[in-house]
């Protein structure tokens, strides 16, 4: 939390300033409460600078450092070196042979050497010394906040992986911060990008599926072998995340319904409960794998997360949002994609995707027709070659090459920093909730209000589109 955000709080709490006066004291743990939100919103409306819908000035050549070159932040190198008009300056991870590695793969294909970086604090010597227009995030959970805001607060767009925060404060300290420097900070939701997701989002733009009423998301993805493995994430900080009880992971099923129902931009979540099994499957196996290898120990006896959580959100508007989250349980993947609206329905799993606007799903030629008329000018424009780019079937890609051409050209983000904050924020309420046997828990409003007059997203490529894409 800012300064300001704090010694506001602080007064308020006090029951001091002008801005305290009749209001009863409000306790710690109790500051996030609606009251206070709305108190919160009022003295800092004149505070503010919208960045829903915000152009920042052009940029010709995205000049970008990357973070973290492990799984996801190795792939994303050889994915931005495709997207023209784009220059690798800078990579940056904590051991020194990724960076070596990654530096490799660009050299195969040409590319001049960017500078390296490496150590703990590699990534704050990057951010200083080097002339960069996006940082690139792609860190454990816990660096995200710290990452972007340093990135943000020395004159640079930052792009985080999911989650890009873990907690409240994080949240509005990621807000605030986007609206002082006027830099844009964007959660890299992958899944907003796939096929299905933007033709379901344009269909919903175009009012066929009536006023959606109730939407549905989840990270349904059976993760035991790669939490528990030695070689999956440094340290074990994925699986040392599992200690917490909620959905933790809320993004990738929650960002792609969240922008189908307009929330930030004519609607806004007000309140969810949450609830969770009991673990009955990683304290097993945390005990399982320590009786025969010592390396597991400190796992041993821990209290781990529930295998299932499941989260329900109430919005302004009276529409209904059920996400899910289970990394345990041996199930095929499934992210739901639901959306429920008063003339027609939109569902991807299990699969294949299917349509309804009444009783019978729609036949495979009326699926086509859709498809026809209906996907999106980006996915005509970049969809076939991200679908041979890769990074889980090309959406990773049309992600990436989106936020690269909206910089080039000046324009506003598909997601902006209320977005990551609002989807990232679900995870520590829910937590929240569980802790309180599934009581109802407000969810803050990071746009202070600002969800009534801001714009729903552009699908179409005006003013932009003109970002090439290097040989494959």
């Amino acid at each position: 939390m800012s300064s300001n955000r704090r010694n506001f709080l602080r007064n308020l709490t006090l029951g001091t300033g002008a801005l305290a006066v009749g209001l009863p004291s409000i306790a710690a743990e109790n500051k996030e409460d609606g009251a206070l939100q709305r108190a919160y919103e009022k003295a800092s409306a004149n505070q503010r600078f919208n960045m829903s819908g915000y152009a920042a000035p052009k940029i010709d050549k995205v000049r970008v450092g990357i973070i973290g070159l492990g799984q996801r932040g190795g792939d994303a190198v050889q994915r931005l070196a495709y997207i023209d008009g784009l220059e690798i300056k800078a990579l940056c991870d904590k051991y020194p042979d990724r960076v070596t590695k990654a530096q490799a793969g660009l050299e195969k294909r040409g590319f001049q050497k960017p500078k390296e970086y490496s150590g703990n604090d590699g990534w704050k010597a990057m951010i200083e010394n080097e002339d960069l227009d996006l940082v690139y995030i792609c860190t454990p959970w816990s660096l995200h906040t710290p990452m972007a805001v340093y990135a943000m607060n020395h004159g640079k767009h930052a792009a985080c992986e999911v989650p890009i925060a873990k907690t409240l404060d994080e949240c509005w300290e990621l807000v605030e911060t986007s609206e002082k420097t006027r830099k844009h900070c964007m959660m890299l939701e992958n899944c907003c990008y796939d096929f299905f997701e933007l033709l379901t989002l344009n269909m919903a733009r175009n009012g066929l599926f009536g006023e959606l009423v109730h939407a549905e998301g989840a990270y349904i993805h059976d993760l035991r072998s790669l939490n528990f493995s030695k070689d999956g994430y440094a340290d074990m900080w994925r699986l040392k995340e599992n200690y917490r009880n909620g959905n933790l992971y809320p993004t990738h099923g929650l960002g792609p319904i969240a922008q189908c129902l307009n929330i930030n931009r004519g609607d806004k979540m007000e309140h969810l409960v949450s609830m969770s099994t009991n673990d009955f499957m990683m304290g097993q196996i945390a005990n399982e794998k320590a009786a025969t290898d010592p390396f597991y120990n400190e796992f041993a006896g821990k209290q781990f997360r529930g295998d299932m959580n499941t989260t329900l959100i109430h919005t302004e508007k009276g529409k209904t949002i059920m996400v899910q989250h289970d990394v345990t349980t041996p199930r095929p993947y499934s992210r739901i994609h639901l959306i429920s609206g008063t003339k027609g329905v939109a569902s991807k799993y299990p699969t294949p995707e299917r349509i309804a606007f009444g009783h019978e799903w729609l036949k495979e030629e009326e699926m086509k027709a859709l498809y026809d008329q209906y996907t999106p000018p980006i996915v005509k424009h970049v969809g076939e070659i991200a679908k041979k780019v890769g990074g889980h079937g090309g959406m990773d890609f049309i992600m990436d090459w989106r936020l690269i051409d909206c910089l080039r050209n000046g324009l506003p983000l598909d997601q902006d920093v209320y977005d990551g904050a609002l989807w990232s924020s679900i995870a520590p309420l829910s937590e929240r909730s569980v802790a309180k046997r599934s009581r109802t828990v407000d969810v803050p409003d990071f746009t202070r209000g600002a969800w009534k007059s801001n714009k729903p997203v552009n699908l179409t490529l005006e003013g932009g589109g003109n970002t090439g894409v290097r040989k494959i």
